[in-house]
């Protein structure tokens, strides 16, 4: 296998983007991250997304992707994971390079989810989820979470009130991100008083529906060395994947992400790193409970302690285990089949010393996680700077 590393990166702002199409959107990642890259062509692309074809009516987006950002001919095709495909489509493109299939390669990932009303979405956001035992019953994602939470309080005696402090740090750093849908820092007190979506799911709790795109230029170690920006190379030092059942009934225990641990133990692995080495950890904070139960899943907090964490202020920049440093999906946004891309991209920016006044000191090695689903299908992936 041959060393990946991230030679562009390109990202739009997140939000209500009506006024664009979703090729134009994917358009104004992909060519920023090319010219970031200072490359014109590539090898192949890599779209992830969940949705265009309920929400937009279109399929077939590698091809028409391809085409209009002006590279008709190379291999390109749309990769879906669920909420995991921006993930699963940096997966896709780190194997073709790392193979030896390709030296350039670019993902991206893209979702426009705004045009619809709020039943057609939350209807396509459903089929994530298992139709005949969970979509079929009318439980919806915000309702599988709820019921994840309510779960969770009652198991480890917490309050809703403390899920409060995941909210408040991913709208604290928004405020610092220019791309954020959300950049405005929210109080306890206002958690506590937003409303309620699905008890005890409030709204501060949840990540909004919303359009954008990120992209990412891959390239071998050849072409990484042969870079002049003045910029830290930033290697992808590990790439996992791991399932668990669609339905959340169906798994051993409702309150363990077990894909995640096992994704995760094999990204470690593969780099050759520990949790200890992680400098900050971009996770897919959906909901507040996922955030909860991503770090506990992970090593970084003992079962029942993962809100914790938070209280004690531990994931904070400035904590030992900084998470959402650009927002997160809470307060960046959560244009779902574009959020694991999204991810990288920030933790690329953290690498390199250009996240601004959110920038984690000392920075030099970042996990992302992206979550399909309630937690069925779980990617995790390791950058270093070197």
């Amino acid at each position: 296998m041959r060393p990946v590393y991230i030679a562009g990166i390109g990202q739009t702002p997140v939000g209500e983007q009506w006024e664009r199409s979703l090729r134009h959107i994917a358009h104004d990642a992909i060519i920023p991250a090319l010219r970031d890259a200072a490359i014109e062509r590539a090898d192949a692309l890599y779209v992830g997304n969940m949705l265009s074809g309920v929400l937009v009516g279109q399929e077939h987006l590698g091809a028409l992707v391809a085409d209009f950002v002006g590279l008709r001919g190379i291999e390109a095709y749309k990769v879906e994971a669920a909420c995991g495909s921006g993930a699963a489509a940096l997966r896709t493109g780190y194997m073709a390079v790392a193979g030896g299939l390709h030296d350039v390669v670019i993902v991206a990932g893209v979702e426009k989810m705004t045009d619809t009303i709020g039943r057609e979405t939350t209807a396509g956001l459903a089929m994530a989820a298992d139709q005949e035992y969970e979509a079929a019953e009318g439980v919806s994602f915000v309702a599988l979470n709820a019921l994840l939470m309510r779960r969770y309080m009652h198991e480890y005696d917490i309050p809703h009130g403390a899920f409060g402090y995941f909210a408040v740090n991913a709208h604290q750093n928004a405020a610092g991100n220019p791309n954020a849908m959300f950049p405005s820092p929210i109080t306890l007190e206002g958690y506590r008083k937003a409303t309620m979506i699905a008890d005890p799911i409030n709204l501060m709790d949840s990540s909004p529906i919303c359009d954008g795109a990120a992209a990412l230029v891959l390239v071998s170690e050849d072409y990484a060395r042969a870079l002049h920006n003045g910029r830290r190379p930033v290697r992808v030092a590990a790439s996992a994947v791991a399932t668990d059942s669609l339905a959340v009934h169906d798994r051993r225990d409702p309150l363990w992400l077990e894909a995640a641990q096992i994704s995760s133990r094999k990204a470690f692995q593969q780099a050759g790193l520990s949790k200890d080495d992680i400098d900050l950890f971009e996770l897919h904070d959906a909901f507040t409970i996922m955030a909860a139960l991503s770090l506990e899943a992970n090593g970084f907090a003992e079962r029942g302690r993962g809100v914790r964490l938070a209280e004690e202020g531990e994931i904070t920049i400035e904590g030992r285990v900084p998470i959402a440093t650009m927002g997160g999906l809470k307060a960046r946004g959560h244009p779902v089949g574009a959020t694991g891309v999204y991810q990288v991209v920030e933790a690329t920016l953290q690498l390199q010393g250009l996240a601004g006044p959110n920038q984690v000191q000392d920075a030099n090695i970042a996990m992302t996680q992206n979550i399909g689903g309630s937690g069925a299908t779980i990617l995790t992936h390791i950058l270093v700077a070197e």
